[in-house]
């Protein structure tokens, strides 16, 4: 499957990528709204796409939730794993060949290594993560010159694929929202997992391969994904892929100040339905700038 060619699509085209791993609360239902009314005011489409690939936390009952849930909120897309598309399919348990292809041209290219360590191993070896909403340690370069062999090859010694990062070089972009961001490879973040070890592709490049091939001209997401986002301008580069604009909206917070996870089902979508809520109700203070 080969991945596309750097064509950059003249028509606005955003995504809304929700996982199926528990019930979308209402912090999911502020980002997506965002990235619809950005596309609506630019006449341009929205794409959905199920990122179910996680399959230890992937439950259908959620796949089948979250497209009533997002229904019952107002959300419209043009291509999706319901209606179908161009680009499909729209599930990325059903992409593996994409993900094949981008992972062999980064091995091709040397940008990536083999590496055995678990998360414990580099938890134990390094130091806590660098940003507050980034959860993945900086890595210390365990396996940064291994090679893949016939030993570490076998299906017994699984092993993930783990991307190299450009030490010391600062990764900038200009967010829609958020302005001028940089980060510091190496640093802010470092060699950063692009295969699992237990056959998957990592949200990082299965992101990329995905937005690339959809032609997605905007990503809205989260602010708690603007590290994601230098991870993922080094992938486009060592893809030789045109990076879309990025437009990551503030994070909706508890009452306490936490940012909202699925684990808080009191403001799930599904339960703030049963409670008779609305949402024209439930959007009513929410910015409108575009």
């Amino acid at each position: 499957m080969n991945l596309p060619s750097a064509i950059v699509s003249p028509k606005y085209r955003g995504r809304l990528a929700p996982s199926p791993t528990g019930f979308l609360h209402l912090g999911h239902a502020r980002t997506f709204w965002r990235a619809q009314e950005r596309a609506r005011t630019r006449r341009g489409e929205v794409i959905l796409r199920n990122e179910d690939l996680d399959s230890t936390r992937y439950k259908m009952e959620f796949a089948d939730a979250m497209l009533e849930d997002l229904r019952w909120f107002g959300f419209e897309w043009s291509e999706g794993p319901d209606i179908g598309g161009k680009f499909a399919p729209y599930n990325q348990s059903e992409r593996m060949d994409f993900y094949r292809a981008a992972l062999e041209k980064l091995r091709a290219g040397n940008f990536i290594y083999p590496c055995t360590c678990s998360r414990k191993d580099i938890q134990a070896a390094t130091r806590a993560p660098h940003a507050n909403d980034d959860d993945e340690p900086i890595y210390p370069g365990t396996c940064r010159d291994q090679k893949l062999s016939a030993s570490n090859s076998q299906p017994s010694n699984r092993f993930a694929w783990r991307f190299r990062v450009p030490d010391g070089e600062t990764i900038s972009f200009t967010d829609g929202n958020l302005g001028e961001q940089k980060f510091a490879a190496g640093k802010d973040f470092g060699d950063f997992v692009v295969w699992r070890g237990d056959g998957v592709p990592a949200y990082q490049l299965a992101c990329v391969a995905d937005d690339a091939v959809m032609r997605i001209t905007e990503v809205v997401r989260g602010a708690d994904l603007l590290v994601s986002t230098a991870r993922q301008i080094l992938l486009y580069r060592a893809l030789k892929l045109p990076a879309p604009d990025f437009f990551h909206c503030e994070l909706m917070r508890d009452e306490q100040g936490v940012r909202l996870a699925k684990r808080h089902d009191a403001l799930s979508l599904r339960q703030l339905r049963e409670r008779g809520e609305t949402p024209e109700n439930l959007r009513r203070n929410w910015p409108v700038k575009n």
